[in-house]
């Protein structure tokens, strides 16, 4: 799958490296505004709904997953794990939707990190949230590769 934003998502990047789960389930992007803001970002096809025909939510947590560390990526300063998430459904999103999220991170400690972020999809000028999620993410040192 192609890690590059589409003509719709221009300015974005994704990740150095790769994350397979995260590269099959999006693929997402991210960008820091000129206020430092950072935004992620992905346009919803077919493929990330559910048999009902709107955005499956295990994608939609997902997604606000990716974002933690998108949002927290300063913070983080290295290899984290999520420790904790929690999401709450706020309205249903559709294929062809450019979805976004922005957050901040709420408090840093030694080894975590907190954070919080909404999902928004934008028509016509008008915002619409589908999920407002938190989580904590653990600073963790990467085990050495075996050879």
């Amino acid at each position: 799958m192609s890690k590059l934003p589409g003509e719709r998502l221009a300015g974005y990047e994704s990740w150095d490296g790769t994350d397979p789960f995260e590269d099959h389930a999006g693929p997402f992007f991210f960008k820091k505004t000129g206020t430092g803001e950072v935004r992620c970002a992905f346009e919803a096809t077919p493929t990330h709904c559910n048999g009902g025909g709107f955005l499956h939510g295990g994608l939609l947590m997902t997604f606000a997953d990716f974002s933690l560390f998108a949002i927290g990526r300063e913070a983080i300063d290295g290899h984290a794990v999520t420790i904790s998430f929690n999401a709450e459904f706020v309205a249903a999103g559709h294929a062809g939707d450019i979805v976004e999220a922005r957050g901040d991170v709420v408090q840093k400690t030694g080894s975590m990190v907190f954070l919080r972020g909404q999902v928004f999809t934008t028509s016509d000028g008008n915002e619409r949230i589908l999920l407002n999620f938190s989580g904590i993410v653990k600073r963790v040192r990467r085990k050495p590769e075996s050879h």
